[in-house]
């Protein structure tokens, strides 16, 4: 290589260093599908034959599909935390659903995605079960969601409410149909 070609690929990879390419200004949508008693082959993206899921199909069809979370618990509060958090349930004190009635709920000072995510100028929304605190302090307005629109906790316990944003809209919620 002459002294003049080696000097031009000086300059580009110079070029390079000092102007990198223009930084992604969109940013991409994260949608997380965290259902209860729903198995990994329950859903046609993943080789379900029984029922046909096609707009969730057509989700992982245009993004990127995680195959492995495993459940932190047997059961729905522990898991959920985990998801939300990225930490083990035990290490949170978390082993166990929370009631209805329970005065606790995901602790305060655990980080969740959705606060993670605000801080990089997401908005953020939680749409059906939230079962990880019911009291005002632990629901999920004040666990980095903007928005809400859902139940606290199984509708199998208690009284079951539904909520837009912050106001409770259906007290209790007719299961009968």
């Amino acid at each position: 290589m002459n002294f003049r070609n080696w000097v031009a690929l000086l300059c580009t990879l110079g070029a390079l260093l000092v102007f990198p390419a223009q930084a992604r200004t969109e940013k991409p949508n994260i949608v997380i599908i965290l259902a209860d008693d729903l198995g990994y082959g329950d859903i046609g993206a993943f080789g379900a034959t029984d029922i046909a899921t096609p707009h969730i199909d057509g989700l992982a069809e245009r993004g990127i599909r995680f195959t492995d979370f495993y459940a932190a618990h047997n059961v729905c509060s522990p898991s959920r935390a985990s998801l939300l958090t990225g930490r083990h349930s035990k290490r949170m004190g978390i082993s166990h659903v929370f009631q209805d009635s329970s005065p606790d709920g995901m602790p305060l000072e655990e980080v969740t995605i959705a606060e993670m995510l605000k801080d990089e100028g997401y908005a953020t929304g939680l749409v059906g079960k939230w079962h990880l605190g019911s009291q005002d302090r632990y629901m999920p307005w004040n666990q980095g969601f903007d928005s809400f629109q859902g139940v606290p906790y199984s509708n199998d316990m208690g009284n079951f409410f539904w909520y837009d944003e912050q106001e409770i809209v259906y007290e209790p919620i007719d299961q009968a149909y």
